[in-house]
């Protein structure tokens, strides 16, 4: 059995214990049973963390907003972080290092460990037809300087957190978290997404909007978090790096691209949501749709042709939902989280 590419070695009271990063993308920590990586710590919280890897092969560690923090290099992580060979991280009273290898193998291999079966991870990629959504915390640079490491840590992990159990709710699960953004993808068939299918994914934005809005009632911050929103379809190659028991997908091309583009898009053109030309087709034969969406013909980064997208506020799109379905539209979208160990979590 080829040893993995990526582990993790976790210091324990009885000894050193290997943990191979395979299987999938992402790997949870915490304390919880359902977790990836179960840590045996009254000081780690039921969900804790995550370790992802990126399709371009980095891995990332993202604490989930933990009451005693995550610790990497020896400074609380507030941001998704890139791990690097040799990395120690703390959490609670535990300690780990994550090891990556390169193409020259080390001379001593640790042992692997017997629940781990490669065989059943497979690799595949096909050309699919996708939505891609991407989230973005807006002034997110001027929060930081306003609040502490521990406070941003806490808020940001726990707005991941939350996001991430939306996207799950209405049908998909977040691809990555970059720096202060999310990225979620949805898998259409052969037919297309009909027109329930998109406002399942417009009622998803306007429960993360929702969550955002109340996350300053959680955590001490100076005012309501704001949100821009970037949503694409199209074609593009999709590949399933999980196993046959958990696939996990990723996408890659021009669909992604042009996704994180309208969302930056929105900043310039002073909009809280752009939809690309190709998603806004799915909906424009609905009731009113351009009584809440505007066009706009811009020229997005790094593309020589100017576009059309269509733009809306939160406001907007709440009326929308209302019209087409007003128990979809009016969901809050907030989550309420167990308590009873010593860090509230």
């Amino acid at each position: 059995m080829t040893p993995s590419a990526a582990y993790l070695l976790v210091t324990t009271p009885t000894g050193e214990q290997y943990i191979p990063l395979v299987g999938g993308n992402t790997w949870n920590i915490g304390r919880a049973d359902r977790n990836g990586i179960v840590l045996a710590d009254r000081w780690v919280s039921r969900n804790h963390a995550m370790i992802q890897r990126l399709d371009t092969g980095e891995y990332y560690f993202i604490d989930f907003g933990s009451r005693n923090g995550s610790f990497l290099r020896g400074r609380r992580v507030s941001i998704p972080m890139p791990l690097r060979d040799g990395d120690q991280i703390v959490i609670g009273e535990t300690k780990m290092v994550f090891h990556v290898r390169n193409s020259i193998q080390p001379t001593t291999v640790p042992p692997q460990s017997p629940e781990v079966n490669e065989s059943a991870t497979e690799v595949l990629h096909v050309r699919c037809l996708i939505s891609v959504l991407v989230v973005d915390i807006r002034e997110f640079s001027v929060l930081a300087r306003q609040v502490d490491e521990a406070l941003l840590s806490q808020a940001v992990g726990s707005w991941f957190r939350q996001v991430g159990e939306i996207i799950q709710r209405f049908g998909s699960r977040v691809d990555k978290y970059i720096g202060d953004a999310v990225m979620a993808v949805w898998i259409h068939n052969t037919q297309g997404p009909s027109q329930n299918d998109m406002l399942r994914l417009l009622r998803t934005v306007w429960a993360i909007d929702k969550t955002t809005a109340n996350l300053h009632y959680q955590h001490p911050l100076p005012g309501p978090l704001r949100i821009g929103v970037g949503l694409n379809t199209g074609y593009a190659m999709v590949g399933n790096s999980g196993s046959g028991e958990r696939p996990e997908y990723t996408a890659l091309g021009d669909t992604v691209n042009t996704a994180f583009r309208l969302e930056s898009a929105t900043r310039t053109l002073g909009l809280d949501v752009a939809l690309g030309q190709s998603t806004f087709r799915y909906i424009e034969g609905m009731d009113q749709v351009k009584d809440f969406f505007t066009p706009h013909t811009v020229t997005l980064k790094g593309y020589e042709q100017p576009v059309t997208l269509w733009g809306t506020s939160f406001n907007h799109l709440r009326l929308f939902l209302q019209l087409h379905n007003p128990e979809g539209g009016t969901r809050s979208g907030t989550f309420t989280f167990p308590s009873g160990s010593p860090d509230g979590s």
